[in-house]
């Protein structure tokens, strides 16, 4: 990692995780596989400050490790990239079991439990909803081949959609890492 820390995949330590490397690498992973529209890639930094909003419009009464944990829902794409479902299930549970792996050690540095199955969902909610406006506004997908794929669109506030227009990969980095500060304050 560019902070001189060195990540065991398969054994990962919370003690070899650090939020810039995080930030940093989720700034430069490109959602849809850079198949999106617009003078920059969509980054999953960007996409996972997209799903945290997603889920205060779904429950205003988020806790920030709440928050926190939408915003860290894709926290291992840092290291292992952004792949697309299709493929995730054909590789099948080896490559689930690193990102599982990884996400257990992401939530033990940042003091994050693991989610409630209820909160779980939330989260899972909050990413299709995320996914259904992306794939529509930026990955040409017709509406109806969105709900298809990501379910029935739902209504999103400005400020929300407005998350949806790719940003230049130094911004999405220091938005993300912004937004982490603002839901973990340094101890």
């Amino acid at each position: 990692m560019l902070s001189g820390r060195r990540l065991d995949l398969l054994d990962p330590s919370p003690l070899d995780i650090e939020i810039a490397d995080i930030a940093h690498g989720l700034a430069r992973v490109a959602r849809w596989n850079g198949q999106t529209e617009g003078p920059h890639v969509f980054s999953v930094a960007q996409h996972s400050l997209l799903v945290e909003a997603v889920g205060r419009h779904l429950d205003p009464e988020l806790t920030p490790p709440q928050a926190l944990e939408l915003l860290l829902h894709d926290a291992p794409e840092y290291v292992v990239g952004d792949i697309i479902s299709p493929l995730k299930a054909a590789i099948g549970d080896s490559y689930k079991g690193v990102e599982r792996r990884l996400l257990a050690a992401i939530r033990r540095r940042f003091g994050l439990p693991a989610p409630s199955p209820a909160f779980a969902r939330l989260v899972k909610r909050a990413d299709r909803i995320a996914a259904q406006a992306e794939a529509v506004r930026l990955a040409g997908f017709s509406p109806e081949e969105a709900a298809r794929y990501f379910g029935r669109p739902r209504w999103l506030p400005e400020p929300v959609t407005a998350l949806c227009e790719p940003w230049p990969t130094a911004e999405a980095q220091a938005r993300y890492l912004a937004r982490f500060h603002e839901l973990l304050p340094p101890d």
